[in-house]
């Protein structure tokens, strides 16, 4: 029992931790940065982050790894659904995830862009390309499509679509824009019956993750009451993990 309270309280610091670099790397920069500063925002010792990081790199890695390991889009039985909730999604909640800003930063900034090797890119071109094979595979894509090529011409969009909204609003309009984005993008992807079901407005993204929000506390309820947590709205919640660095951002 114990072994399992210290791994518990270890996996708790991490995440602080890696909350708090984010914080800081989004404000200053990979370079600007210091172990310093996170230390005194995550309010613990230097000897704890080195425990878990050896280095800064290794925590700026840490920050852009992160997204992949949040669940936050349920899959969907129309995999362009999955496909247009995840870009979504992640328009949602950059401006409002310190995680997923930092990781986008990290990912597209000059000074660390060839030592992360693209960040978080090359992993959100993986994930929107099986996505789209999947949707292939379900006859969703019209016949000329590519999931490869289709996957990173998406994710340089939304990576532009990103960086102008942050240039010119402060991300103010970027679920906005991005909706734009797949609405002028997807009748070049999707079959007309797949197309005209696609649900792709500005508020896409915040209902997703209302979704997700009500498929867990029902599944907490669930769980305190002793009925399995199945939940009682319906709501698919195997997800696939999403979330801030955007590299595709």
């Amino acid at each position: 029992m114990v072994p399992v309270v210290r791994q518990e309280r270890a996996l708790r610091t991490r995440r602080l931790i890696l909350e708090a670099a984010a914080s800081v790397f989004d404000e200053f920069g990979y370079e600007g940065a210091t172990i310093g500063e996170v230390v005194s925002r995550a309010g613990v010792t230097r000897g704890a982050v080195y425990f878990h990081f050896a280095s800064k790199r290794d925590l700026a890695q840490g920050v852009v790894e992160e997204q992949f390991a949040q669940d936050e889009v349920p899959e969907r039985a129309c995999k362009l659904q999955e496909f247009v909730d995840t870009g979504m999604v992640v328009a949602h909640l950059l401006p409002r995830d310190p995680l997923l800003s930092a990781g986008a930063r990290l990912s597209l900034g000059q000074d660390v862009f060839d030592e992360f090797g693209g960040g978080a890119i090359l992993g959100w071109i993986s994930r929107f390309e099986v996505l789209l094979v999947a949707a292939g595979e379900r006859g969703e894509l019209l016949p000329h499509v590519t999931p490869a090529d289709a996957a990173w011409l998406l994710t340089a969009a939304w990576t532009g679509v990103q960086i102008q909204s942050q240039k010119l609003s402060g991300r103010a309009d970027l679920e906005r824009r991005v909706a734009g984005l797949f609405q002028h993008v997807m009748p070049s992807i999707a079959v007309p019956g797949v197309l005209g079901a696609l649900q792709m407005g500005p508020d896409r993204g915040a209902r997703v993750v209302a979704e997700v929000a009500a498929a867990a506390r029902a599944a907490s309820e669930g769980d305190a009451d002793g009925s399995g947590g199945s939940g009682g709205n319906g709501a698919e919640v195997e997800a696939h993990a999403v979330g801030g660095a955007v590299a595709v951002s």
